[in-house]
């Protein structure tokens, strides 16, 4: 088992960040998910032993990380959101000095970082100093220095932060290569759900300290309740509420597009939407089933999760 917790809560102080979590990773890559102030980085800084549980426990291929935070952290990679790089400091000298921290001899921490600055494709920059680099570059040379002793999983905190589109994507791809040949696990964690979408096999999702949501994204999405764009012309009123009267959700996009959605997991009778149009007197201009994004199932799911949602 890659990450394992067991009632696992975290304090700061008197406000509770992560809330009795029971999690089971043993994927290639895992997104970690959720709005800012979920709970992502508190989680991450627990696994790598930066912060001590309240209560719980939590290993790291079957190692207590309270009691062996150091063996846990030989097996990790850690990219940070933030800024980490040391002033005056070259690309080269700076992967290198990451890698003689994790324990390496210098001549090996040295040629390692000329491979892996290479393949984060800072080979020609190798030798500027990091404070000229762009933030991409910075993104990038935090990557490399995270890879530099071969770890068993990275933890990636944010990486795409900052980012313009053009070095979004040369990142993402570069994750995505690492999870899928590099034999390396990955934990994504990022606010930005499309880039969990397009890197991670199975997803985690956090929402005020708690788990809302979490499973294999391909399975998360053949469960998820089916939904229909239309286009009407006609009495939009009428027809939107015979709809919820055969137990359909509507969500009204504009005086002619509607979306629906089933009440429950089945989908709904294509028959339905036209048999209802005849006798409300309305043409269906166009009718078509809505892929669920990433972001549709995770709404839902925090939706579910707040306090309002729960009866009193």
């Amino acid at each position: 088992m890659l990450v394992q917790t067991e009632d696992l809560s975290v304090f700061y102080g008197k406000s509770l960040a992560l809330d009795n979590i029971n999690l089971s990773i043993n994927s290639k890559s895992t997104g970690l998910l959720g709005p800012n102030g979920a709970g992502k980085s508190t989680l991450i800084k627990t696994l790598l032993g930066f912060l001590i549980p309240s209560s719980g426990s939590v290993k790291i291929f079957g190692s207590s990380v309270r009691d062996n935070p150091i063996k846990a952290r030989h097996q990790i990679g850690y990219m940070p959101e933030n800024d980490c790089h040391i002033p005056d400091m070259t690309g080269l000298d700076f992967v290198s000095y990451m890698g003689e921290l994790t324990g390496m001899p210098k001549d090996d921490a040295t040629q390692r970082a000329h491979e892996v600055l290479q393949y984060v494709n800072l080979g020609e920059a190798r030798y500027r100093k990091v404070d000229t680099y762009s933030i991409g570059m910075k993104q990038r040379v935090k990557l490399a220095q995270a890879l530099t002793h071969d770890p068993m999983v990275l933890l990636l905190d944010e990486p795409t932060n900052g980012m313009d589109p053009t070095g979004r994507q040369e990142i993402l791809e570069l994750i995505r290569d690492i999870s899928t040949h590099k034999n390396i696990d990955i934990i994504f964690s990022s606010h930005i759900l499309d880039d969990v979408e397009y890197v991670c096999e199975d997803v985690i999702a956090l929402n005020q300290g708690k788990v809302v949501l979490a499973g294999n994204m391909k399975q998360l999405k053949s469960e998820h309740r089916p939904s229909y764009e239309l286009k009407i012309k006609g009495n939009q009123e009428a027809y939107i509420h015979a709809l919820r009267k055969n137990d359909c959700e509507v969500d009204i996009r504009s005086s002619v597009e509607i979306r629906v959605t089933s009440q429950n997991s089945m989908s709904i009778n294509n028959n339905l939407f036209f048999q209802l149009a005849i006798e409300t007197g309305i043409q269906i201009r166009h009718l078509g089933l809505v892929e669920q994004s990433l972001e549709d199932i995770f709404m839902t799911a925090v939706e579910y999760s707040e306090p309002s949602s729960f009866p009193t």
